[in-house]
């Protein structure tokens, strides 16, 4: 089971390891446990698998979590190319700085759900007609819908 919660900053995700996966909205990085994961490689800490990938000098985010694939974006404005959208494969949850610019960016990527972040949220998603389900704490219980994309906002 997966679970998500919003707590200032950081987007905390328990599952079934012992550590906790955070992930830094405004610093835009990623940690299990006290493990700071801020630069290009693969990972394995507590039965989490992570791939590291910088293009244009941002890192890009892929864990394998519970059999979950969790893609993390910090950044909302990118070029979109083979090389990128490769890694951009098979995604569970995305995890994304939200905004007119990156809208753009979810257009182009399947996720079976997105979990956004940042102030302008609701404004845009009201704009292109999504539905968010309002979560102060979100739980993966089944696994998610092959046909609809699910919008998350934790709160």
């Amino acid at each position: 089971m997966l679970e998500f919660r919003l707590e200032n900053d950081l987007i905390n995700i328990k599952y079934s390891g012992k550590e906790k996966i955070s992930i830094n909205t405004i610093n835009n990085n990623v940690s299990i446990g006290d493990f700071l994961i801020d630069f290009p490689w693969e990972y394995e800490k507590s039965w989490v698998l992570v791939e590291v990938k910088e293009y244009n000098n941002e890192l890009f985010y892929s864990l394998v979590v519970d059999s979950k694939i969790l893609l993390v974006v910090f950044k909302d404005k990118f070029e979109l190319n083979e090389e990128i959208l490769s890694f951009f494969w098979d995604i569970d949850f995305l995890i994304i700085k939200w905004s007119k610019e990156s809208a753009k960016i979810v257009d182009n990527i399947e996720a079976k759900a997105i979990i956004p972040f940042w102030d302008w949220v609701d404004v845009f998603l009201n704009t292109k007609w999504k539905t968010l389900e309002w979560e102060k704490v979100f739980k993966l219980k089944w696994d998610l819908d092959d046909t609809t994309t699910t919008y998350i906002k934790l709160i």
